[in-house]
């Protein structure tokens, strides 16, 4: 089997080559894996003790990064490596001040490119968040007796390890992981049922990071003159659906005010061809928030301001649960205690359901029939209420699971 894995990750490395030429995502993480042996070697020395965590992509590094900053402070003599598979998730906080030492993309998962990667320091740490797991880097580290973990792991039945073929990286996992910490006591039972002992529930690091942005500034300019004291919907990450959402609801309700932050900037050219009169964040300056006050949306055509808009809106709908893409992180919203919709796209979201469950939020088949469920509860202010205490009292009753993680890690 190890040499069939071998064989599935050169196909990998074949066919994002092959892609490349025509995506330009796909071009910059293959560039970018050229220099990560060398980012390494500049940063570190082959003695450095390095606390080292992998991430797939942005959502799984915003899961992690509470336990890294708190290894960070336990231990503030060893130095830090973060990396990445995607490019989404490299571009996002390459730029940005982080506690790294040395940000860069995980080689591809060939031996002699792991074994070249991890010769320049020594890994005292390694956690990789929720399910990225690359079969040779396990052993490598483990070999070199790194202690190996995985953060906010979520099982699930259709992963590989349930399928009559999955005995073989089961048995990696077994020999090679110290501990998982799972999101769920459903993820715990799973890797339990097929022999991973050494499981633990401690709940989804991300609601640790949530709290904290109640405590922040969270002022943004020109919002409150936008708003207007008006009913005000935040439209988060957005794709077609929900700007269609937004449109239908727009025309039903002229005294609603809307803040649309599409997923990708490249949707904003579409979001003025829905609503011509919108204004664009960017464009705002202090001679213009009067006009802007009369402008029923606004749309935000930077990046970076979401998760404080949230605390703006009254209602929050959150984008890509309409199709196959994938929920967004519906957590930012709920902190600040305001009901979140969404589409029922979300099979690899549990905190969905049990935001559900605790009232706080709904799903919907499409947007048809999300609008006048939207419409009729703005309406409702007893049931705007009652939605906007169960959605914060949700986030405040799970457990605080980057403190849960640091005691085992660090007894």
């Amino acid at each position: 089997m190890k040499f069939i894995y071998n064989i599935f990750v050169s196909l990998l490395i074949f066919s994002m080559k092959i892609g490349a030429i025509f995506n330009y995502k796909l071009k910059k993480g293959l560039a970018g894996r050229r220099q990560s042996c060398d980012t390494v070697k500049s940063k570190f020395s082959a003695e450095d003790q390095v606390i080292w965590m992998h991430a797939a992509s942005l959502g799984e590094y915003e899961q992690g990064l509470p336990v890294l900053e708190k290894l960070k402070e336990k231990l503030p003599h060893h130095k830090i490596l973060i990396t990445f598979f995607s490019p989404s998730g490299y571009e996002n906080v390459i730029h940005k001040n982080t506690i790294a030492d040395a940000i860069c993309y995980l080689p591809f998962d060939k031996k002699i490119w792991i074994d070249e990667f991890t010769s320049h320091f020594k890994t005292d740490i390694f956690f990789t968040v929720k399910y990225d797991y690359w079969y040779n880097l396990l052993a490598n580290l483990k070999q070199k007796g790194a202690k190996i973990y995985v953060v906010s792991a979520l099982f699930y039945e259709t992963q590989v390890f349930f399928k009559a073929y999955g005995n073989w990286f089961v048995d990696q996992l077994s020999k090679n992981v110290n501990w998982f910490f799972h999101q769920t006591t459903h993820s715990t039972a799973l890797a339990k049922s097929i022999g991973l002992s050494n499981s633990s529930t401690a709940g989804d690091t991300r609601f640790d990071r949530v709290k904290k942005l109640r405590e922040r500034d969270n002022f943004v300019e020109y919002i409150d003159e936008f708003k207007q004291n008006k009913k005000t919907i935040v439209f988060g990450s957005s794709w077609e659906s929900e700007e269609r959402l937004a449109e239908i609801v727009a025309s039903k309700n002229r005294d609603l005010k809307m803040i649309i932050a599409p997923h990708d900037l490249k949707r904003v050219a579409n979001l003025k061809e829905i609503f011509p009169s919108a204004m664009l964040y960017s464009q705002l300056t202090n001679s213009q928030v009067f006009n802007s006050s009369n402008s029923q949306v606004l749309i935000i055509d930077c990046i970076g301001l979401l998760s404080k808009l949230y605390s703006y809106g009254d209602l929050a709908v959150v984008g890509g649960g309409f199709h196959s893409k994938g929920l967004h992180n519906i957590l930012e919203a709920a902190t600040f205690g305001i009901p979140v919709l969404f589409g029922d796209h979300y099979q690899k979201n549990p905190e969905a359901d049990e935001l559900i469950a605790q009232h706080g939020g709904k799903s919907f088949e499409d947007e048809f029939f999300a609008a006048p469920y939207i419409l009729n509860l703005l309406n409702d202010e007893e049931s705007m209420k009652k939605m906007s205490e169960n959605a914060r009292n949700f986030i405040d009753s799970q457990p605080n699971a980057s403190d849960i993680i640091l005691k085992k890690i660090l007894s």
